[in-house]
């Protein structure tokens, strides 16, 4: 097949909502299984920050980030209404079942992205801003827009947009871009994303060749996507010790990431070892890479929260 997906008119993309749509349309709109856990990560980042916060300013910043990461969701199911019609998985989000309008989900995205960005610029500090507007710009535009559709490694390089929230959330306390520590967090979930994304695309293959996006299982097959799972697996282990070597994690932290880490590891090695066409590891991986992330976050929260680091 093709690796070059493109926006056609072969499934057809609603113009008009058949329904008046309702808040819950509207919700759905926004990905918010996937808002929790930016606002998840956002918020132990705000809490390994060095330095003080008002509680105000903090509730403000991760409002900010989940909005922002609402009005990427708004417009990625609006440019990929296309793919997203072919998908058994996608099929009834909102736009290519009718329920919101493709030119209501764009302006309910671009209106939540100035209000989130404006909003974090004014009230909380224009570095976690700048920062929010490009996460929005990446996952929205470089992932969405051209990644996706035109390379295997679209889940690897655009990943990146998921794994800024602890970023962001850490200049909301400080202003500063720079750090290590915060970048560490960064890498964690950069790593964390392929072997999550690949093992649900090992079980959801046919979705995506339907769709005609080229995902690593349908562009290179089942035996290298595994391959590539257990790879990143090792390396995502390796990078969640960074916290600790940069001195913004403890001994409960280390102590859980090397036992999560283990497991996660066991798990992606039984991936690789099942056969094609068989999909129980992939499932069980995907469904503990989502616990692992957020025991691995839970831990460093927990240990700034209660003033262990």
């Amino acid at each position: 097949m093709n690796s070059v997906a493109s926006r056609t008119a072969d499934t057809p993309v609603p113009a008009s909502a058949s329904a008046v749509a309702g808040p819950g349309d509207f919700l759905a709109l926004l990905k918010p299984r996937v808002m929790s856990l930016v606002v998840f990560t956002s918020l132990v980042g705000l809490l390994a920050a060095p330095g003080a916060i008002h509680p105000v300013t903090a509730v403000i910043a991760i409002i900010c980030i989940a909005v922002g990461a609402g009005a990427s969701g708004a417009i990625n199911m609006w440019y990929d209404a296309d793919i997203d019609a072919r998908m058994a998985r996608t099929a009834r989000r909102p736009v290519p079942a009718g329920q919101v309008s493709a030119g209501d989900a764009l302006g309910f995205g671009l209106f939540l992205s100035a209000a989130s960005v404006g909003t974090m610029g004014l009230l909380v500090n224009l570095a976690s801003a700048a920062l929010l507007a490009f996460t929005i710009f990446f996952y929205a535009v470089i992932y969405t827009m051209w990644l996706k559709r035109l390379t295997p490694h679209n889940i690897v390089i655009g990943g990146a947009a998921g794994a800024f929230p602890p970023v962001i959330g850490w200049a909301a306390v400080t202003g500063d871009l720079t750090s290590l520590p915060a970048w560490s967090l960064f890498l964690i979930i950069f790593m964390w994303t392929p072997p999550h994304f690949w093992a649900l695309a090992l079980f959801r293959n046919q979705d995506y060749r339907n769709a005609g996006v080229p995902m690593l299982p349908v562009v290179a097959g089942e035996r290298a996507t595994r391959r590539q799972i257990v790879a990143y697996s090792v390396l995502m282990v390796a990078c969640s010790l960074a916290p600790a070597a940069l001195g913004i994690a403890g001994v409960l932290y280390v102590a859980g990431a090397m036992a999560t880490g283990l497991a996660f590891i066991v798990l992606a090695v039984g991936v690789l070892r099942e056969a094609e066409g068989v999909y129980r590891q992939a499932g069980r991986l995907f469904g503990f890479s989502i616990l692992y992330l957020f025991l691995l976050f839970a831990l460093l929260g927990v240990e700034h929260a209660a003033g262990l680091v």
